[in-house]
């Protein structure tokens, strides 16, 4: 199994993207760590299905946002396995992809901004740093940040989200050259939209039907599309691949 023996932190991961990169982890046989805000019930499901898939798996909350306890996450880690060999920030800020009630720019407060960057941006750089120690000390790890093919190709301007997702692009490639001689790699997946999760359940028929016609592969994502791709990120096939934006779109975007 690729990831037997490996501890993999998935932040945000009681439901949607996160659920589904957890169970995918699992089933190669990781010890999956099942990071969660307020839903503890269904993070506790993501474990059972973990478990079932043949991996083990822990429920730990905290708000990634905390710094505090983010580092007190890090600790119950760090005494459970005394490893962290990869860590998928997929936990941002709530967020409701609705065409028809989003903000336009001119209605966006900068606190608006501010929110969206310390769930991206903020959160991320919280676990970076509080992962660091237990990733330095093996002088290998993988960090991989869930971005937003919105970045490159914003069909529709959702201008805190795409902003927050742009510098946290940003962040992983300044990171990646910092850590990279430390024998740690940082790199983004940029889905498009994906579909069903929480935060795409407004967005209309009509313009998934839009975009399913845009996307060369005429489909839109599904949660455990995005698996596939962050595994492949955290693996020993990806060893030399570092500072990278990987769009998992259907072909949407280009580069």
């Amino acid at each position: 199994m690729k990831f037997a023996d490996q501890t993999i932190l998935v932040t945000g991961a009681s439901r949607g993207i996160g659920a589904a990169i957890a169970q995918a982890f699992a089933a190669e046989g990781a010890l999956v760590v099942v990071n969660y805000l307020r839903s503890e019930a269904a993070a506790m499901e993501v474990v059972k299905s973990c478990e079932a898939l043949g991996g083990s798996a822990i429920a730990i909350r905290a708000d990634v946002t905390s710094a505090e306890q983010v580092a007190a996450m890090m600790e119950q880690i760090a005494n459970t396995t005394g490893r962290l060999d990869a860590v998928v920030n997929n936990a941002f800020a709530p967020y409701v992809f609705d065409t028809d009630n989003r903000q336009r720019f001119w209605e966006t407060s900068w606190q608006g901004y501010q929110s969206q960057f310390d769930g991206a941006v903020g959160a991320a750089y919280n676990v970076c740093q509080a992962a660091l120690p237990l990733m330095r000390s093996r002088t290998r790890g993988s960090i991989i940040n869930l971005s937003s093919d919105l970045v490159a190709r914003p069909s529709v301007p959702y201008h805190d989200y795409v902003t927050a997702k742009s510098a946290l692009i940003g962040f992983s490639r300044s990171l990646a050259a910092e850590l990279g001689p430390l024998g740690i790699r940082v790199n983004c997946v940029a889905p498009g939209l994906v579909y069903p999760t929480d935060a795409s359940s407004a967005t209309r028929e009509d313009v998934r039907d839009f975009i399913t016609a845009q996307t060369p592969l005429r489909r839109i994502a599904e949660p455990v599309d995005v698996a596939g791709p962050v595994m492949f990120l955290a693996s020993e096939w990806s060893e030399f691949v570092t500072g990278q934006t990987l769009y998992v779109d259907g072909g949407l975007v280009m580069g």
